[in-house]
């Protein structure tokens, strides 16, 4: 089954306190990497929501947005820099000997030093607040997967199309051989006569066109591209993510093009490689989009 990398869902979700809005996105990469951007006090279990996700995805860079709307419940607590305090209590110790001042030094005085003071709030993200996510994540990215695979089906039908052409091209190929081996043919007989002055045996032109035909044969190259080809159409059929095989598959077609190519000179032949070759880089673009 062909899924596209790119595709976008969204999704809120909500309960009496909270109202969490998810949205992501995939584009096309090489491997599966993920970026999730929250509010800090959803970091805690960020690892249980990229584990989610990657049940569902498994290539493509995927950028995930989660934003909070509503109070979520706080725990307070009240820290004292004891330290703060003590170097502020010698300061006014010495305040009174420096100025020899008789000033008692009392709670007030150093109550106004607020720097010393914070009250610290800690989101207290409960199992319901996580559970809220997670289920806006599992909707949000199988809204995302529905969307590749949209895609994805549009990708398919165009690789098939440019299958079938590039089945059609070599069947051309195939019919031009016979007409490229007598070329050949004549092209041999009319040097080797020159050689000769006009007089040559017809057995060792025989030998002759053989040896060269064996040197520029394409039929195990023709061969060998049907196989490629017909190993691309089973596994765009196939339920894993296939990208990679795919491109691994259509750089062995080029090099048996690129063989075929530099192997036989005949203007016709030559022009079905160049537009094999052209049909080759239009799947390869299209695999660049594949999971």
């Amino acid at each position: 089954m062909v899924n596209s990398m790119t595709g976008f869902g969204r999704s809120t979700v909500s309960n009496q306190k909270l109202t969490v809005h998810i949205e992501m996105k995939s584009v096309n990469h090489r491997f599966f990497e993920s970026s999730i951007k929250s509010p800090r006090s959803l970091v805690s279990f960020e690892d249980k929501i990229k584990k989610l996700i990657s049940q569902y995805i498994h290539r493509g860079r995927l950028e995930v947005y989660i934003t909070v709307e509503g109070e979520a419940p706080v725990s307070q607590s009240f820290v004292v820099n004891w330290s703060l305090l003590d170097q502020y209590y010698q300061s006014l110790l010495q305040l009174n000997e420096r100025f020899n001042l008789k000033n008692e030094i009392h709670l007030e005085q150093m109550l106004k030093l607020d720097e010393a003071f914070e009250t610290i709030e800690t989101p207290d993200v409960d199992q319901e607040v996580e559970q809220l996510v997670l289920t806006g994540v599992k909707q949000a990215v199988e809204r995302l997967v529905n969307m590749r695979a949209t895609e994805g089906l549009q990708l398919y039908q165009a690789m098939r199309e440019l299958l079938e052409n590039l089945m059609e091209e070599i069947k051309s190929i195939e019919q031009l051989v016979p007409e490229a081996t007598k070329h050949y043919y004549e092209k041999i007989k009319r040097r080797v006569k020159e050689l000769v002055s006009g007089h040559v045996e017809e057995d060792r032109l025989l030998t002759e066109v053989a040896l060269f035909a064996d040197k520029v044969d394409i039929t195990e190259e023709v061969t060998r591209l049907k196989s490629h080809i017909n190993q691309f159409t089973q596994t765009l059929t196939v339920n894993d993510p296939i990208g990679r095989k795919l491109d691994f598959i259509i750089q062995e077609m080029n090099r048996e093009a690129n063989t075929i190519g530099s192997k036989i000179n005949h203007y016709g032949i030559s022009e079905k490689v160049l537009e094999i070759k052209s049909l080759i880089e239009k799947l390869k673009e299209q695999v660049q989009n594949i999971e």
